[in-house]
């Protein structure tokens, strides 16, 4: 079996390919970063960033496909129209329960 030949611009000599005795020996940020800076620079560095509002875990993607009309009466209006439409379905299976097989 043929083997590549590593790209030689790829290789960082400062930086180089962790062994598995690096990752036995690897320690998390939060044990480390106040040894290295103060508190109050190591807190910063540790806190949560803000950014997009984690999801419940309780959807799933899928590939569904929608007359074009619905969709933009939908997106027409503005952002949370995916929640919407969401809620729009909800709504109607409440309304008429489906039979299940």
């Amino acid at each position: 079996m043929a083997t590549t030949k590593p790209n030689p611009y790829l290789i960082d000599d400062e930086n180089p390919e962790w062994t598995t005795e690096d990752f036995k020996n690897a320690r998390p940020a939060g044990e480390i970063l106040h040894e290295i800076f103060s508190k109050e620079v190591a807190d910063e560095m540790l806190a949560p960033k803000p950014g997009r509002k984690l999801g419940s875990g309780l959807k799933d993607a899928q590939n569904i496909r929608f007359d074009r009309d619905i969709l933009a009466t939908f997106k027409a209006t503005g952002k949370g129209w995916q929640t919407r439409m969401n809620d729009a379905l909800r709504t109607y299976l409440k309304e008429h329960p489906l039979k299940t097989a």
